[in-house]
């Protein structure tokens, strides 16, 4: 069986797949895209939210919330994900960072208006709100995914992967790449089931080195989800509104 871990990146998301003849990474435009280029009981692990949530209490989704305390020095690392009339709040493609800037306060507006106690949208959140709304879409207009596209969080992966320890170094420092902080997960990856040479390659044009190693980390959890070796947090998993599952599985 196929299994792709996947994440976002700025050509649009990259994707780590391994069938029955290797593994390789691509970058595609379109979560759309890559989801008709593999069979159609793949089992695609993904680093962004599924299921959103109408009103929002401290602390964002309860997958959010319930994740967080694994994590120690690594929290941060789990944005708050506000309600779906936020995210959906703002839908035009952004001109200029004027634009886009006064498209984060109206999000925000509409976040406020939605959370108790009354909470905006992070920069950092804001930035992925265009690959929620794709996910989103797709969930709500093809049911049969939601088995098999489950959410889940590099730091997180990481942590399960690492016996339940959140990772010692983080993998940015004020923005940039840490080398010690890849290295160390490089070494985790190798050890749980990528070869080394794979992962010491340059990331596929369109994507950066970090968004190629969570990727790789989302292949492991596809791989474990695929032989029933996940949890969810929460467990069992919610539902939104729609009734799409809202968890984060590792």
């Amino acid at each position: 069986m196929t299994i792709v871990g996947v994440d976002g990146c700025k050509a649009g998301w990259i994707a780590v797949i391994r069938d029955g003849t290797g593994t390789n990474a691509r970058v595609f435009g379109s979560f759309a895209g890559l989801l008709a280029v593999v069979p159609l009981d793949a089992v695609v692990a993904v680093d962004m939210p599924i299921g959103l949530p109408d009103f929002t209490t401290k602390g964002g989704r309860g997958p959010e919330m319930l994740v967080r305390p694994l994590l120690g020095p690594r929290q941060s690392s789990v944005f708050s994900i506000p309600s779906r009339a936020a995210v959906h709040a703002e839908t035009a493609d952004f001109t200029d960072l004027e634009a886009w800037y006064a498209a984060h306060r109206r999000s925000s507006e509409v976040a406020m208006q939605t959370s108790e106690p009354p909470r905006g949208v992070s920069i950092q959140a804001f930035g992925i709100f265009s690959k929620i709304r794709e996910i989103d879409a797709l969930m709500m207009a093809r049911p049969e995914l939601r088995e098999r596209v489950i959410e889940s969080h590099p730091e997180v992966a990481f942590w399960r992967l690492n016996g339940g320890q959140a990772m010692r170094l983080p993998k940015k420092i004020k923005g940039s790449i840490n080398p010690d902080g890849m290295e160390e997960r490089r070494t985790l990856l190798a050890r749980s089931g990528h070869d080394r040479s794979f992962l010491d390659q340059p990331p596929p044009r369109g994507a950066a080195a970090d968004d190629f190693l969570d990727a790789c980390a989302m292949m492991l959890i596809a791989e474990r989800h695929r032989r029933g070796e996940t949890t969810s947090f929460p467990s069992p998993p919610g539902r939104d509104i729609n009734g799409i599952p809202v968890a984060i599985w590792v």
